[in-house]
């Protein structure tokens, strides 16, 4: 028999979106990936590490060259100290990290407290580790919680809360008073906080990343994870980082062993060395993002369509109400692809209850071209 979690899971959002695009010939917008192959220096250096380095199981935490430019790398960008022995874990992917985070700290009957819009792995991990999700519901335009909001969510039951900042799909960067505000809610609560920051490079407009690993009584607290392949636009590359307080660090690393045990090594190799010797990547890489978004923002504003503020990751959200579309985003978004050759994404598939239904995710990871025919697709698909 199936378990129960996974017996009705549908076809995910992005595979039924992308999976039309190719059917039909559709431009793409829709899942997060971006149309570069990505820096050559380090596609590189995973080629000549496959060739000439080896190929046989590395150190199940991860390679110590890529623990210790991790570590280098957020005591660079976030002021951060981690032990590169006892405090980091390299996992084949971030979603990997979340799975063991959770099959690592969740026990039966504990209380999760998760925001919606939320990644779809999240919830049905959460359950399979025996975790009974207590949902905070997140709106446009701004997306933020509030005090009575986490008054309502937290109890004396709860174990973990998970959050996502930047925040996918709503494309904002979680203020600082309200990082404040859930530490303070972890702390009085005695609770686990992972943290999903894998777009942590990905912000815009001056914007700083802080990690709420960093805030008074979160250190030893949280479990911070981190996302090679969003750093350095390589999706398919699947190397993740788990930082956390040594005692945290032993209960991820049982979880890791007995779910991928590890990483393939050449890519280990590349990303140690994309983190320890970056050039300017880290400055030129969300520069070129941002003239992307601001690309698709003024082109869909010119097209009529209300767009929403994104102050990180690949995505920006249209207001299909706001731009006059009497549409809920599911329906507009099939037509736009079955009809008029444009995949998106609709915000109310991150919601497991209660559903924003008016708002259309894009991505803007993409070639010029490619977003100005969208933005024509689109127009046209308005109306």
């Amino acid at each position: 028999m199936v378990h129960p979690v996974y017996a009705d899971l549908p076809t995910t959002i992005f595979e039924e979106m992308s999976g039309l695009a190719r059917q039909t010939g559709a431009i793409n917008l829709g899942q997060g990936f971006p149309d570069d192959a990505g820096p050559m220096a380090l596609r590189r250096k995973a080629g000549e590490a496959l060739i000439s380095g080896t190929n046989q199981y590395p150190p199940m935490r991860g390679l110590p060259a890529l623990r210790q430019a991790v570590a280098a790398h957020y005591a660079r960008t976030q002021g951060l100290n981690l032990d590169w022995e006892d405090e980091i874990v390299v996992t084949s992917g971030a979603t990997e990290a979340l799975a063991a985070a959770f099959l690592s700290l969740i026990s039966p009957g504990d209380e999760v407290v998760l925001f919606q819009p939320l990644y779809d792995a999240y919830l049905p991990m959460v359950k399979r580790a025996g975790g009974v999700p207590k949902l905070v519901r997140l709106a446009p335009p701004h997306w933020r919680f509030d005090r009575a909001m986490l008054e309502a969510a937290f109890s004396d039951r709860t174990r973990m809360v998970v959050l996502n900042t930047p925040l996918n799909p709503a494309g904002v960067v979680t203020p600082d008073e309200d990082l404040a505000l859930l530490a303070e809610f972890c702390v009085r609560h005695d609770a686990i906080a992972v943290c999903d920051e894998v777009w942590e490079a990905v912000v815009f407009d001056g914007r700083k990343h802080r990690p709420l690993i960093g805030y008074p009584g979160m250190r030893e607290r949280t479990v911070k994870i981190g996302s090679a392949g969003k750093m350095f636009g390589m999706t398919g590359w699947k190397v993740g980082f788990l930082c956390a307080a040594p005692d945290l660090t032993r209960a991820l690393a049982g979880a890791h062993q007995f779910l991928t045990f590890t990483t393939p090594p050449n890519l280990q190799e590349a990303v140690a060395f994309g983190l320890g010797e970056p050039g300017d990547w880290f400055e030129a890489m969300p520069a070129g993002l941002q003239r992307s978004r601001d690309r698709l923002a003024a082109g869909l504003r010119d097209a009529g369509f209300v767009v929403l503020d994104s102050g990180g990751t690949y995505f920006l959200n249209v207001d299909l109400n706001a731009s006059g579309i009497d549409e809920d985003d599911r329906t507009f978004a099939l037509r736009a692809v079955r009809d008029h050759g444009v995949a998106s994404i609709p915000v109310s598939a991150f919601y497991a209850e209660d559903p924003v239904r008016h708002i259309l995710r894009l991505c803007f990871a993409k070639a010029d071209e490619t977003l100005d025919e969208g933005v024509a697709r689109l127009a046209r698909a308005r109306g």
